[in-house]
C-alpha cells in the first residue's frame, strides 16, 4: 500500500514538472484523481493501485486534491513571504503524505495524523534547505522573502546569480531548526504508529 502510495505521488509531481504546460497537466491529474474516486481509474499501473488504497484505507479525496493543491502553487510560481505561507505550501506537498501515510498504517487518531503532518512538513523543509541552490537555478525560490530581508539578500538577485554566502548559510540553518521543531514533535506520532510500523518510520525521520 506504501509504494501504491509513493507512486502516485510520484507520477503526479512527475506530471506537473516534466510538463511544458503545467496548467494542463494540473488538470489532467484532476480528471484522473476524479476517475479513481469513481472507481473507473485510468488502464495506468498508479492509478489503479492507488485507486485501490483510497478505497481500502477510506482516504478522503480532500487529501491528494490538496496534494495536487501544491503542485500547482509550483506550477505558477508561488512566492513564499513567510515561514507560515511555507508552512501552507509544505503541508500540501508533504504533510498529506504523511497524513495519507498514517491512514494506510490504519492509524486515524486526529492527534497522530497531526504528527504525521508535522514529519512530512520537517521532512520538506529538509529538501527545501537541501536544494536552494538547484531550486534557484530553476527559477524557485522556497525560503521565505521576509527572512531574506532581514539578512539583507535581495531575491530577485539572488535568483539571477544564486550565490553561497554567509548570509544564505545562516538562513538554511534558520530553516533546518525550524524542520528539528518539527521533527522532535513527530515522535509523539510514531509512537501512536502499530509497533511494525515504527522501525521505519524512525529509519525514515532520522535519514532525513
Amino acid at each position: 500500500a506504501a509504494r501504491s502510495l509513493y507512486a502516485f505521488c510520484r507520477v503526479a509531481d512527475d506530471l506537473v514538472d516534466a510538463s511544458h504546460d503545467p496548467r494542463a497537466a494540473v488538470d489532467e491529474l484532476l480528471g484522473r484523481l476524479d476517475r479513481i474516486y469513481r472507481g473507473q481509474p485510468d488502464n495506468q499501473p498508479a492509478d489503479r493501485a492507488f485507486a485501490d488504497v483510497s478505497a481500502r484505507f477510506a482516504i478522503p479525496r480532500e487529501i491528494p486534491e490538496a496534494l495536487i493543491e501544491g503542485f500547482v502553487w509550483d506550477a505558477t510560481g508561488q512566492c513564499y513571504e513567510t515561514l507560515g505561507d511555507l508552512h501552507a505550501y509544505a503541508v500540501r506537498v508533504a504533510g498529506t503524505v504523511g497524513a495519507m501515510m498514517s491512514l494506510v498504517m490504519q492509524v486515524r487518531q486526529p492527534s497522530a495524523i497531526a504528527r504525521a503532518c508535522d514529519l512530512g512538513i520537517a521532512m520538506q523543509l529538509t529538501n527545501i534547505a537541501r536544494d536552494v541552490g538547484e531550486d534557484a537555478r530553476n527559477g524557485r525560490l522556497y525560503l521565505p522573502r521576509q527572512w531574506l530581508a532581514e539578512e539583507g539578500l535581495d531575491a530577485a538577485a539572488f535568483l539571477r546569480q544564486p550565490t553561497a554566502s554567509p548570509a544564505l548559510a545562516a538562513l538554511i540553518q534558520r530553516l533546518l531548526d525550524e524542520a528539528d521543531v518539527l521533527y522532535a514533535r513527530s515522535l509523539a506520532g510514531i509512537a501512536m504508529l502499530p509497533a511494525a510500523c515504527r522501525p521505519s518510520i524512525h529509519a525514515a525521520r532520522v535519514l532525513y
